[in-house]
């Protein structure tokens, strides 16, 4: 494996490091818009999907077709992107994968028939990944050039954007907006944010000029530590993609709560993972990202068998509470390292890191709802537990193998 360790070169390059101090501040602020732009303009999407089964009268399948058109964008542009995104760096890349998110978002509602809208979807999963990965990228330049862990309060603000994007959508849709209009409307902001952030980001430097890369001829493809970190990465997005998916059926089927209530099981798991994320930078900063993984993961795990051991309305509350607060930091810490691969560039690194992840959230409730199917739905939940615990296991150990 290849390894990095304090011994290497600083991965900043000189105009990052000698750039004062209210540059990197501006940088900063302009990569945590960014996030939160990603986050919103995702959570809008989220509130419109069942706008869209019922505009173009889609039955469970074809809905699904539409799901995994989006998610396939995504994944292609993770996979194919990266080169481009470390050649004309994250400044143009952010801009451009936004810009086309902005519109795609416009284009949702707009579009006649279903198979344009699946072009439509396919194309705004290649500008969010876009966006994901360059923006990623740009987060672990700035956060080494000041110097101590901000990975993962720029992840708290993409759940904050979700959550922030999910209130305003259900409450300008329940005073009478259109939904087309709103989707415009988030397209708008989001246009003008890009607008103003890019030009903010940390300066581009070229890939043969950044020190991480200078006289390596490393591929991605053969890069074992990579491998290690996507297959960790992918074992936790199971256990996060289960909990977004089945939590609230949980809380339906299984507890008995109430609709209202059972909708809370969801709001605890990401109340608790965004306020893990603000939290995680100083945990990783005081006892290192190996150490913070094992006691996430670890109480990922107790959070999840509590939930299925005591299928009552607060217990399982708290059990997914403590599901979103074990979650919160595993891709931040995960990305970060993945861009700290000797050899590789950042954004190459982090794009496949994350191609292999999102495999995991594409098909981990897919998994889950397959044996669920076979034996119960807690049984079927009981895979969450056991990822989380393999992650406790195996992620300090590839992490450690880093010098992280």
């Amino acid at each position: 494996m290849s390894d990095t360790s304090s011994s290497e070169p600083s991965l900043v390059p000189p105009a990052h490091r000698d750039l004062p101090a209210y540059a990197r501040q501006r940088a900063r602020y302009a990569t945590m818009a960014l996030f939160f732009v990603a986050g919103m303009a995702y959570a809008t999407w989220g509130v419109h999907v069942p706008t869209v089964r019922d505009k173009f009268h889609l039955d469970s399948a074809w809905l699904s077709v539409a799901l995994f058109a989006m998610t396939v964008g995504s994944i292609t542009a993770m996979t194919t992107n990266a080169k481009w995104i470390a050649r004309v760096g994250t400044r143009r890349a952010c801009l451009v994968g936004g810009l086309v998110m902005s519109v795609c978002t416009t284009l949702i509602l707009v579009v006649p028939t279903y198979w344009l809208l699946l072009l439509v979807l396919a194309t705004f999963g290649v500008g969010m990944a876009t966006l994901d990965v360059a923006m990623n990228a740009e987060a672990s330049a700035v956060e080494e050039a000041m110097g101590r862990p901000i990975m993962s309060s720029l992840h708290g603000m993409f759940s904050l954007g979700g959550m922030a994007g999910a209130a305003a959508g259900g409450l300008l849709l329940s005073h009478g907006m259109a939904p087309a209009l709103h989707l415009a409307l988030v397209a708008v902001v989001s246009a003008l944010v890009l607008a103003f952030a890019c030009p903010a980001v940390l300066p581009h430097v070229a890939h043969h000029e950044h020190p991480q890369t200078q006289h390596a001829n490393t591929s991605r493809w053969r890069s074992p530590v990579l491998w290690a970190l996507g297959a960790v990465a992918l074992i936790a997005l199971i256990a996060e993609g289960a909990m977004y998916d089945w939590a609230t059926v949980y809380m339906r089927d299984v507890v008995r709560a109430t609709p209202a209530f059972a909708s809370a099981g969801y709001a605890a798991f990401s109340g608790a993972m965004a306020a893990g994320r603000f939290g995680g930078d100083a945990v990783r900063a005081r006892f290192g990202a190996a150490q913070l993984v094992f006691v996430s993961a670890s109480i990922a795990c107790a959070g999840m068998i509590g939930a299925l051991a005591l299928p009552f309305s607060l217990t399982a509350l708290a059990g997914f509470a403590l599901m979103g607060l074990g979650l919160a930091n595993m891709m931040p810490v995960l990305f970060a390292a993945a861009m700290r691969v000797k050899g590789i560039h950042a954004a190459e690194g982090l794009a496949h890191v994350a191609g292999v992840a999102y495999v995991g959230l594409l098909f981990g409730p897919v998994m889950i709802g397959g044996v669920a199917q076979a034996t119960n739905l807690p049984i079927g939940l009981s895979v969450v537990a056991v990822c989380a615990a393999l992650v406790a296991i195996i992620g300090p150990k590839v992490l450690k193998r880093l010098g992280i």
